[in-house]
């Protein structure tokens, strides 16, 4: 039986309260802090490794940790939720999202249907439509193939989708696999969509629709602005758009679309890369073969996080570090700072997986709770950031824990040796030396050039960022984020603080407004 328990109510937490913190400036120096990094890993899917050995644990602190995970039911609760039980309790529904990617339990059915199947039928209607379009099959209205792909969505249909295209865009060139270029539009502001439009060869493209409700204000302002510029050119836009959306959206089985793939309710935006909402696009873009093997990676990883040792499972590890940093230490804030150009939006996307699933102030039965909860997330690619908010991270009064993600090797192969180095070994470098800087500090006379250390980071690595590694790592945070959810007894499967913004801009559109909120409508004259 599965007890739902806030966080300071456990004996654990209470124990890891009075555990002895750990100095990294102590901790991280000498042969004591090479042997941390040595043993202080755990092995992820596709050759990824997750190190924690520059965070403020040790032994005892682990054991205290492996001790909440056990009474909180972290694992027993992870099962629960790939056996179809309704963990989403805010709007009363299952949380299929893991279920796009293979199954790990029993059979789900939901609304009379096997939810497995179902996924898996979705994604081969995808791969199928996807080649009839490569083998010209399925053309413009001269019969010319289709060489670009522009998604329309907001939020988890854009977010996800769009960091894993960049993601993969130099490695597909580099792997002759680039099928199609893709763009995305997701902002209503106009100057969005005329950007990409003015880039876009529209005789030539495909726009996919993405909305799960067929209702969203933006994509369907978006939609339009599309299809004007296409009827502009004397193209009709039926022969150029697609649907994913939920089977019983207005977009669904509607003639203006050539094709409509399908979600539902199980799946939440920000969980939704792995369904047909980055199906779609990513298949197109890189073939269906491409993203399966995201697929297979995110499935691999998935399956570690059912491994009830603490130490062999690196999302619940990664999720209760994050806890104690956030509920013990007090550090209200996580950098996400990967060493790779080509995860330039991953920090975004998973600021919005993170922000909108722990951005909680209720537990899951709508009660207070008295503790903080999910972090605030930023980051940026290094070694950009290094030189932008570094110093911040470096010498300001509040303590920032950092993920960092690096590879061994670059995507493209393309590299040179300048003054005695690769550009690919300086990343490594400046990646490895941030670390052990961060923990150990430094010490000067001058009080400008003193650095306190004692910051704590992880970091993921591995040998290059692949369609399989790239999988592992979004089912990593993924399930973190659950993790950390379950711990403290919130619901991160809904978003009600999203949809009180869309409430009130439909108000404001419809003038139906009064007080503050009509005075800040005239005075963006709305």
């Amino acid at each position: 039986m599965l007890n739902w328990n806030n966080l300071d109510t456990t004996r654990a937490f209470e124990e890891l309260k009075k555990a002895e913190k750990v100095d990294l400036t102590k901790a991280m120096v000498g042969e004591s802090g090479g042997e941390r990094v040595r043993k202080y890993h755990v092995p992820m899917a596709a050759g990824l490794d997750y190190n924690f050995a520059a965070k403020n644990v040790d032994d005892n602190i682990l054991e205290k940790l492996a001790a909440l995970a056990d009474e909180q039911q972290l694992v027993d609760k992870y099962e629960s939720l790939l056996n179809g039980d309704i963990i989403n309790t805010g709007e009363k529904r299952h949380v299929l999202h893991q279920l796009t990617r293979g199954q790990l339990k029993g059979d789900v059915i939901a609304d009379g249907v096997n939810k497995r199947a179902f996924y898996k039928e979705q994604q081969d209607h995808i791969a199928a439509f996807a080649k009839k379009v490569y083998s010209g099959e399925i053309s413009n209205e001269k019969g010319e193939k289709f060489t670009e792909v522009v998604q329309i969505g907001i939020g988890g249909s854009d977010l996800g989708p769009r960091a894993l295209y960049i993601a993969l865009e130099n490695w597909a060139r580099a792997h002759q696999t680039l099928k199609m270029r893709a763009r995305f539009i997701s902002n209503v502001d106009p100057d969005d969509a005329a950007a990409v439009l003015n880039a876009t060869d529209l005789a030539h493209a495909l726009f996919i629709v993405v909305s799960k409700s067929g209702t969203t204000l933006e994509t369907l302002t978006n939609e339009t602005f599309v299809k004007n510029a296409l009827t502009r050119e004397g193209l009709n836009p039926a022969k150029h758009m697609l649907a994913v959306t939920s089977e019983t959206s207005p977009l669904a089985k509607n003639e203006g679309y050539l094709a409509a793939f399908f979600m539902d309710d199980y799946i939440g935006g920000r969980y939704s890369s792995s369904s047909a909402v980055g199906g779609a696009v990513l298949s197109l873009a890189f073939g269906p073969e491409v993203f399966a093997e995201i697929l297979d990676g995110m499935h691999e990883e998935d399956k570690l996080a059912l491994n009830r040792n603490l130490l062999e499972n690196p999302e619940m590890l990664d999720a209760l570090i994050g806890v104690y940093e956030r509920n013990v230490l007090g550090y209200q804030t996580t950098a996400v700072l990967p060493y790779s150009q080509a995860l330039s939006r991953f920090p975004a996307h998973l600021q919005q997986l993170d922000m909108e699933s722990g951005g909680k102030s209720v537990n899951r039965f709508g009660e207070p709770v008295n503790y903080p909860t999910g972090p605030i997330i930023f980051g940026e690619p290094g070694t950009n950031g290094q030189h932008s908010f570094y110093q911040l991270l470096h010498q300001g009064k509040n303590i920032i824990p950092m993920q960092f993600v690096g590879f061994r090797s670059n995507q493209t192969g393309m590299d040179d040796v300048i003054e005695g180095s690769t550009s690919q070994e300086k990343l490594c470098a400046n990646v490895a030396a941030q670390i052990v800087a961060f923990a150990c500090g430094r010490d000067n006379e001058n009080p400008n050039k003193r650095f306190s250390g004692n910051r704590p980071s992880s970091i993921i690595t591995g040998d290059q960022l692949t369609p399989k590694s790239l999988g592992a790592l979004l089912s990593h945070f993924e399930n973190k984020v659950m993790f950390q959810g379950f711990t403290w007894n919130i619901n991160s499967f809904d978003q009600e603080g999203v949809q009180l913004g869309k409430v009130l801009a439909k108000k404001v559109l419809a003038h139906e407004t009064d007080g503050a909120l009509a005075e800040y409508s005239k005075l963006l004259n709305v």
